[in-house]
């Protein structure tokens, strides 16, 4: 916010401690704004080709400059001559004059006076100083191969650098809310700017992200809250299912049904930012912490199960965030300094890779009209994912199309100006290197980076201008819906996620002491035309994987025994049942016994991390079995422990007609350790002796009142995959359960499905193999570096993780990908498959033009005393202000050069939202004929995979143009071109993923009228649409979506290896 005549933000003078109405303005710490541009290290040319331990200080601002533009400083210009005659380095674009290696200079700083002391004891200082320069030069050179691994391949390893960063409005979705946002940006001040696209540091707003107002602009602070399943830190929500049980449903309509209760709660409470859904990780790590969070281990899955999140989420006028890109699939590693290493850890991927599996949900959400986007914490290609240029600006912006605003994780910026140039929009939350400091790489820096030209103006508009459009396209202008902030309007959060207390600190993170009411206790609950309780027990329901049921156990009936069972059990009959495990009960503290649920005690129904929500109340299984059975016919016994079973307990078992067994496995993000649990699983097995506990049960589970068989049923709560081998094949367990991580309603929903009340419907989103070791290398955390150099995390698997690895290596799992089976049977039939287009073209057509133009701003810069602090101006300790500390900060003489130059052309597999408009044209109809064989009436989940033509070559080598070179050549060379051929064939998986549909369908005992003499249930006729996206590969050499000649195999079916019908397409 600018001081040029312009109030920034009020009240800014006040000591007072007293309480008083909630105003959330724009304070902050006293930070001198070249506190950390002396620590930027100049030897790097090009941020997105190098990455070693100094850069991750690199703050990119340009304090002092010779009258070229480069930095001052005969050192400084040694070194980088050092560094290049002893390391090899791929040709890049002309770099002198630009900003990103500009350094404050050391000019007019005055060296300080030699105590007398100190100049007798000279020598042996210099030669202490030589020895340790030597030791150091040493240690560099030796890790120098660590740091800069692709230092002589930029095409396998790097991330090529991409600007200038494309501007935002050049759709008609976006058009009229662009051009409100240029009125509104076009009368902000430099300092307001600032403020929108800078947080204001940790714990210094109600929420965990907050940004500054412009408050002479009229546009508010935002409010960014964690999660993906629900409210982080917030009271009176719902903490609904997770992400992984939600993909577990394959139930598209349930998927935006959730977004919807999010996007209501958001609202009620005065969210602005929902930072969900997750995408990323994606699964590639079968043990990786945060995989809950997301939907499945397949790109296909995640893509459909986001998009139809965002948009419930937006249908309710809540800006939602897709994350985390990109390749932040372990934790180990994941964010500087967190593990003990300089730098995060690189995830290196092909061009190929990252288009077709880890930005292929992304590109969905985009499409959706997602409105923000966050960058992870690690590196990509060695290039921070938060500066990578290639990423943000080249993939996202230009050829995604993605109009809204880019946000960093928290503290996943590592950079100033360099972020800023690369294509990062909003820095959360705000502060700069470590947690909670103060020390924006923005804020100040941001003004300073602008009048001294650093940084162009018009980035810093276009910055603005995306966050400030994507406001007004979520309709957040709409005063009913979003009443204003005060002291104008009751609006704004009306939570604080700091205290639980109705009165608390507004800066918890300052030395204020100003208190306010700070928590209103809304009850976000009840918001909507539909019951947000009955909702998550639906999910959690559907959720649920039945993986065995022998003899048909299940369901069961309310007087205990099973409904298929010859002689059925009812009134007058006592049946015994036993329920084992301390999973089954709730933790003795109660449910939100650990923050974050940072811990495994009680009953497994969340993961941990950021991507929580405290439970508003929580259904225990064994209270759900209590309230299920008929009291009056079955006799519970409780055993709430893992341990070891005594005798005692043994022969009680003995006496059992049924054993409940609950078990789990646990993790979540790496902040958090429980137990020697850092984040990511340390192997797939049961947690807390749960193999051992199933064992101990099956071995004595009735075995006094005659046979064990069958008499187990196992529920399994789990973050991911688990191993069964140890108990799948007992004969003593009957029945096996996989109920994910259910939320607040998971009793509930288990004893829906355990006692008929819902057929179960549940799929698995990734696949159960029998050991560790079948996922292959790619499957393995990576948890020990070498001497602090940068973890480097290979995808070289490439396309074939989870169920595509398993198929490729024909490895045969326990349970595949996609797999569930119902207390009915479903048969397909009927197939058909009619093309749309008989001879599609290999690619897209030309780019189109953009729809319009992006709206231009007349922004000055400012005189450089109006962005000085006023004089008097009270400083909140650690609060991120965008004053800077005097004038002598800024260097007007200098002028901006481009990282380029010249622009990169736009991608021609860009021109929409998500990508080119012709990726999603339908190519082709595929139909099928689903018939439920049964009495029960249940959800037949129908997926459709793709099988690519085998003999595909990239364009240019398609198998025409070499046969016709084969006939006009001899022997010799029509060898060499079947050996050219051979090698540039294009590899496929064995199948792909494409569609999916989950469709109810009548038993044959639930029929009426002419139907109900049908000696089968209902059938349904369902289609599928197949896009060009859908039957395309990305073509590295074109660098755009080509569709392979011949013929592909369209093959549906009830799971990855369970195909029913197929046939051939074109």
């Amino acid at each position: 916010m600018a001081r040029s005549n312009k109030t920034v933000t009020s009240p800014t003078r006040t000591s007072s401690s007293s309480t008083r109405s909630l105003d959330i303005d724009r304070h902050g710490p006293d930070y001198a704004s070249d506190t950390s541009l002396d620590e930027f290290d100049p030897l790097h040319p090009n941020h997105d080709d190098f990455s070693d331990s100094d850069e991750s200080l690199d703050d990119g601002y340009n304090a002092s400059q010779d009258e070229n533009g480069t930095p001052n400083g005969r050192a400084e210009k040694a070194r980088k001559n050092t560094r290049r005659k002893n390391i090899e380095r791929p040709k890049r674009r002309k770099q002198e004059g630009s900003n990103r290696n500009m350094r404050s200079s050391n000019a007019g700083h005055r060296r300080a006076a030699i105590p007398p002391w100190l100049v007798t004891s000279r020598t042996c200082i210099i030669l202490l100083l030589s020895v340790a320069c030597i030791a150091a030069v040493v240690i560099y050179f030796k890790d120098i191969k660590k740091h800069y691994i692709y230092a002589t391949s930029t095409v396998d390893g790097q991330s090529p650098p991409w600007y200038p960063s494309p501007k935002g409005g050049t759709f008609k979705r976006w058009e009229e809310s662009y051009r409100k946002a240029s009125d509104v940006v076009g009368r902000m001040s430099l300092l307001e700017k600032v403020n929108v696209t800078t947080g204001i540091g940790w714990s210094m707003g109600m929420c965990v992200g907050n940004t500054g107002p412009a408050v002479d602009a009229g546009f508010p602070s935002l409010c960014l809250q964690d999660g993906p399943l629900g409210l982080r830190f917030v009271d009176n929500v719902t903490s609904s299912p997770a992400g992984i049980t939600v993909g577990a449903t394959w139930n598209k309509d349930l998927m935006y049904k959730r977004g919807r209760m999010l996007g209501l709660e958001a609202r009620a409470k005065g969210v602005n930012v929902i930072l969900g859904p997750s995408v990323g990780p994606l699964g590639r790590i079968p043990a990786g912490g945060r995989n809950f969070e997301g939907f499945g281990s397949d790109p296909v899955l995640q893509g459909i199960a986001a998009s139809h999140t965002v948009r419930g989420i937006q249908d309710e006028g809540v800006m939602a965030t897709i994350k985390h890109l990109v390749g932040n699939e372990q934790e180990h590693f994941r964010q500087a300094g967190e593990w003990g290493n300089t730098d995060a850890m690189s995830s290196n991927m092909d061009d190929r890779t990252l288009h077709e599996v880890y930005a292929w949900p992304f590109a969905d959400s985009i499409r959706a009209g997602v409105a923000s986007l966050m960058c992870s914490y690690n590196q990509v290609n060695n290039s921070y994912a938060c500066q990578n240029s290639k990423l943000l600006n080249g993939i996202v912006k230009d050829e995604m199309g993605f109009q809204g605003f880019i946000q960093s994780d928290w503290l996943a910026q590592r950079s100033g100006v360099s972020s800023a140039l690369a294509g990062l929009d909003m820095s959360m939350p705000g502060d700069g290197h470590d947690w909670a400091d103060g020390k924006s790489y923005w804020g100040p820096h941001l003004t300073q980076a602008a009048l001294n030209r650093s940084l162009p103006l018009e980035r810093l508009d276009d910055m603005t201008l995306r966050i400030v459009a994507a406001w007004y396209q979520l309709g957040q202008d709409d005063l009913e819906r979003w009443p204003s902030h005060p002291p104008k309007g009751e609006g704004g959060p009306n939570f604080s996620s700091w205290t639980k207390n109705e009165t608390g600190l507004i800066h918890q993170g300052s030395d204020d002491s100003t208190k306010a009411i700070v928590n209103q206790f809304v009850d976000a609950t009840q918001n909507g035309a539909f019951s947000h309780g009955e909702l998550a027990r639906r999910i959690a329901a559907e959720g649920i994987i039945l993986l065995k049921n022998d003899q048909n156990l299940l369901p069961l009936t309310r007087y205990g025994g099973s409904r298929s069972s010859e002689r059925p059990k009812g009134p007058g009959y006592r049946e015994n049942i036993a329920v084992i495990g301390e999973d089954a009960v709730l933790a003795k503290e109660g449910p939100n016994v650990c923050e974050d649920h940072g811990c495994n005690r009680g009953t497994l129904a969340s993961g941990w991390g950021s991507g929580t929500a405290s439970y508003p109340y929580l259904i225990s299984p064994l209270q759900a079995l209590r309230d299920s059975f008929h009291q009056e016919n079955v006799s519970l016994s409780v055993f709430p422990d893992n341990g070891p079973i005594s005798q005692a307990t043994k022969k009680n078992l003995g006496e059992q007609d049924l054993c409940f067994v609950f078990v789990n496995s646990d993790g979540g993000e790496g902040f958090i350790a429980f137990e020697g649990i850092k984040g990511d699983r340390n192997d797939l097995k049961l947690q807390k002796g749960g193999e051992r506990l199933i064992k101990e049960v099956s071995d004595h589970c009735g075995t006094a009142i005659g046979s064990s068989v069958g008499k187990v049923v196992v529920v399994i709560h789990a973050v991911g995959p688990v191993l069964l081998e140890s108990f799948i094949e007992s004969s003593a367990v009957g029945a096996v359960l996989l109920a994910n991580l259910p939320g607040q309603e998971s009793g509930n929903a288990l004893a829906d499905v355990l006692f008929g009340r819902l057929n179960p419907s549940g799929h698995l989103p990734y696949t159960i193999a029998r050991e560790e070791k079948d996922y292959g290398p790619a499957g393995e955390v990576i948890k020990k570096s070498e001497g602090g150099a940068v973890v480097q995390q290979n995808f070289t698997e490439g396309l074939l993780i989870d169920h595509r690895w398993f198929d490729a290596h024909d490895i045969v799992p326990r349970f595949e990908f996609g797999f569930g089976m119902s207390y009915t049977t479903f048969e397909l039939s009927g197939f058909a498959i009619l093309p749309v287009l008989d001879k599609p073209t290999v690619l897209p057509s030309y780019r189109p033009a953009p729809e319009c133009e992006p709206p231009e701003t007349d922004s000055e810069l400012p005189s450089t005393d109006s962005a000085v602090f006023p004089p008097g101006w009270r400083r909140l300790k650690k609060y991120v202000y965008p004053y800077i500390n005097s004038v002598s900060d800024v260097n007007t003489n200098n002028s901006y050069h481009p990282p380029n130059e010249s622009a990169e052309d736009p991608s021609q597999a860009g021109g929409g939202e998500g990508g080119h408009p012709d990726l999603w044209e339908v190519l082709a109809n595929v139909e099928v004929a689903v018939a439920n064989l049964g009495e029960s009436s249940g959800q037949a989940v129908v997926q459709v995979y793709v099988a690519f033509p085998q003999d595909s070559y990239e364009p240019g080598l398609d198998e025409d143009i070499i046969e016709e070179r084969h006939e006009t050549a001899g022997e010799g060379e029509a060898r060499d071109e079947r050996m050219v051929r051979r090698a540039n064939a294009v590899p496929f998986p064995v199948r792909v993923l494409r569609a999916f549909d989950k469709i109810h369908l009548q038993g044959s005992a639930t029929q009426t009228g002419e139907d109900a003499r049908a000696t089968r249930g209902e059938v349904k006729r369902i289609s599928f649409e197949l896009t060009r996206r859908d039957l395309s590969f990305w073509s590295v050499t074109k660098q755009n979506w080509v569709l392979p000649r011949g013929s592909f195999e369209i093959q549906v079916g009830f799971s990855s290896r369970d195909i029913r019908v197929k046939g051939a397409l074109f």
